[in-house]
C-alpha cells in the first residue's frame, strides 16, 4: 500500500495524481463508504487555493456544494492540531450549529461514521484533510485511524515532493535550490524497496539504486554504463527490444510480469514498470525502469495449483475405490445389515489412509510420502486388539507412496476383519506377529496368527477379499500374496515392490 504511494511519487511526481492515490487507497483499505482529500495548492501567481479529489463517490456528489468552512467539526483537522473519528457524527455535539444548514446540506452524501485526518508534513506545514465516511454507524476503530494516519504522513511526503519538484522547475535560475530538489528525489528513489533503474534508449544502465543491488546482485559500480540485458536471460532478450520501441513513442509500460537472471544465474519473477524519460524540451532520452521481486507470490500460486490438482487427483480416486468397493460388497453381503456394516468398515478403513495423506497437503513441502507401513498397520488393526500385547510389529519399517496408501489399506483392513472374525483376533489368547523387511526391490510381509481357533485347513469358498486381493496386487500393487493354513495358524505371505519415494534435496 505505502510503497504504491511511494512508487507514484518516484516515477510521476503529478500532485493529482499522488492526491487520487491517497484518496483512493484509504477508502479502500479503512472500509469506507466514500472519501475526499481536501488540499492546499499555490497557483502561478503564488495565491493559496483549495482542490479535492473524491473516493467512492461521483465528483458532482462534492462539486454542487461549497467548499466546507472551519466549523467546529472541520477545524481540528483543517488546522492540522487532531484526528477527528466518530462512530456517528450526527450526535457529535460539535455538529449541526452554525447556519444555514445546521449539519449536512440537502443532498449531501450521508455521513455517518465519520474519520477526518490531518495530512501535515514533518515540518509543520498543513497541506490538506483527507476524510472519510460511511453511512453506516461504528465502522472505523482505532487500528483504521492509525492506518490512515500513516496514510497521510506518506501523503504529507509525496505532496512536499511534488511541490519541490515544481518550485525547482520554476526557479531553474537557482542551481542550489535544483540541486536539492534532485537530492531528494535521489533518496526517495535510493530507499525505495523496489529497484529502480535508469537506461539509455540503447539499454545502457546509467542509474542503479540499493534495491537493484540486493534484487539482481550486481553492484552499481558493475553495471553503470553496461547493458541492462546482462540480468534478461537470452530467451527474454527480445523483450528488450519492444520496450525500448515503446519507450521511443513515450509510452508506459506498467505491470508486465516477465522473468529476469540474478548474477549467480537462478531466475527471478519480476514486474516491471518503464517510464519514458524526457529533456527539458520534451524529447525522450532514456527511461526509468521499476522492477518488483514476485518470485514468492508466483511459486505460491504454482504450489496452491499442484495442491489442488493433487487433492483433485485423490479424490477423484477415492470416489472409484468406493464405487469399486459398493459393487463388491453388494455382491457378497448376505443381508442389508451385513452390506451396511462391513460398508462401513471398509469406508472407515480409506478415511484412514486419507488421514495419512494429510501431511502432504498442508505441510510446507511436498514430498510423495504420506505414512510408513508400520503407522498404517497399527492406524488399520489397532481397533480390533484389546491388550497392547496381542499385536507385535517387527522388521523394517518402509515408507509408502501416497499411491498405495489406499489399496493397502483395504487389504490390511480385510486380512484383520477375517482374523478378528475367524482367527487369532477372535479370542481373547490369539496374538498377531506381523514381520517386515526387504528384498532388493520388494517388500516381503510376514502375517502370522497364533493362538486363535483350530484350522482345519484351507477355505472351501471364497468372498470378497479374494476379490479385494485381486484387484489391489494385480491392478495396484503389482504384488503376490499366499496363505499357509498350519495347524498352529494362518500364516500370510505378501509380497510386492518398494516404491521409489522422492526426497526434499
Amino acid at each position: 500500500m505505502f510503497s504504491k504511494i511511494a512508487l507514484t511519487v518516484s516515477t510521476g511526481l503529478d500532485l493529482q495524481e499522488v492526491v487520487q492515490l491517497v484518496t483512493d487507497t484509504a477508502t479502500e483499505w479503512s472500509g469506507g463508504k466514500f472519501g475526499a482529500f481536501f488540499y492546499n495548492v499555490l497557483d502561478e501567481q503564488n495565491e493559496l487555493m483549495q482542490l479535492y479529489t473524491v473516493s467512492g463517490a461521483p465528483i458532482e456528489a462534492f462539486s454542487v456544494f461549497d467548499m466546507p468552512r472551519k466549523t467546529a467539526v472541520f477545524a481540528p483537522t483543517f488546522d492540522g492540531v487532531s484526528v477527528v473519528r466518530s462512530d456517528d457524527i450526527r450526535k457529535d455535539p460539535r455538529y449541526g450549529k452554525l447556519a444555514p444548514h445546521y449539519g449536512m446540506p440537502k443532498g449531501h452524501l450521508p455521513v455517518v461514521s465519520y474519520l477526518a485526518v490531518p495530512v501535515v508534513s514533518a515540518s509543520g506545514k498543513v497541506h490538506g484533510s483527507l476524510l472519510i465516511a460511511h453511512d453506516e454507524p461504528a465502522k472505523f476503530d482505532a487500528e483504521t485511524e492509525a492506518m490512515v494516519c500513516a496514510i497521510a504522513a506518506h501523503a504529507a511526503v509525496a505532496i512536499e515532493n511534488a511541490e519541490l519538484i515544481k518550485q525547482a522547475q520554476r526557479e531553474a535560475q537557482s542551481s542550489r535550490q535544483a540541486q536539492e530538489a534532485v537530492a531528494k528525489l535521489a533518496a526517495i528513489v535510493e530507499s525505495s524497496d523496489d529497484a529502480i533503474i535508469g537506461k539509455t534508449l540503447d539499454s545502457t544502465v546509467q542509474t542503479w539504486n540499493a534495491s537493484a543491488e540486493r534484487l539482481f546482485g550486481y553492484s552499481a559500480e558493475e553495471m553503470i554504463g553496461q547493458p541492462l540485458t546482462r540480468i534478461i536471460p537470452e530467451d527474454r532478450l527480445h523483450e528488450e527490444d519492444k520496450i525500448l520501441e515503446n519507450i521511443r513513442r513515450g509510452e508506459r509500460i506498467q505491470h508486465f510480469e516477465t522473468i529476469r537472471q540474478h548474477k549467480d544465474g537462478h531466475l527471478i519473477h519480476v514486474s516491471v514498470s518503464v517510464s519514458p524519460l524526457r529533456d527539458a524540451d520534451g524529447v525522450v532520452v532514456g527511461a526509468s525502469k521499476i522492477a518488483r521481486n514476485i518470485t514468492a507470490q508466483k511459486l505460491a500460486a504454482e504450489k496452491q495449483t499442484l495442491l489442488l490438482r493433487e487433492t483433485n487427483h485423490r479424490i477423484k480416486n477415492l470416489f472409484s475405490v468406493v464405487g469399486g468397493l459398493v459393487s463388491l460388497s453388494a455382491r457378497m453381503a448376505d443381508s442389508k445389515d451385513d452390506l451396511a456394516r462391513e460398508l462401513r468398515q471398509r469406508i472407515g478403513a480409506l478415511a484412514l489412509a486419507h488421514d495419512l495423506t494429510m501431511p502432504d497437503v498442508t505441510g510446507s513441502t511436498s514430498t510423495g510420502t504420506c505414512a510408513t507401513i508400520f503407522e498404517l498397520l497399527r492406524a488399520v488393526i489397532g481397533p480390533y486388539e484389546h491388550e497392547t500385547s496381542r499385536l507385535i510389529v517387527t522388521g523394517e519399517d518402509m515408507p509408502l507412496a501416497s499411491r498405495d496408501l489406499t489399496p493397502l489399506a483395504l487389504l490390511f483392513h480385510e486380512f484383520a476383519t477375517n482374523a478378528a472374525k475367524y482367527g487369532a483376533l477372535s479370542v481373547d489368547g490369539g496374538r498377531l506377529h506381523i514381520r517386515l523387511h526387504k528384498e532388493g526391490e520388494n517388500v516381503c510381509m510376514k502375517w502370522t496368527e497364533r493362538g486363535g481357533p483350530a484350522v482345519t485347513g484351507k477355505p472351501e469358498t471364497t468372498g470378497f477379499g479374494s476379490k479385494l486381493e485381486q484387484f489391489t496386487l494385480q491392478a495396484s500393487l503389482r504384488g503376490t500374496v499366499e496363505r499357509h493354513w498350519d495347524a498352529e495358524g494362518l500364516t500370510i505371505d505378501l509380497r510386492f515392490p518398494l516404491p521409489p519415494v522422492r526426497t526434499e534435496g
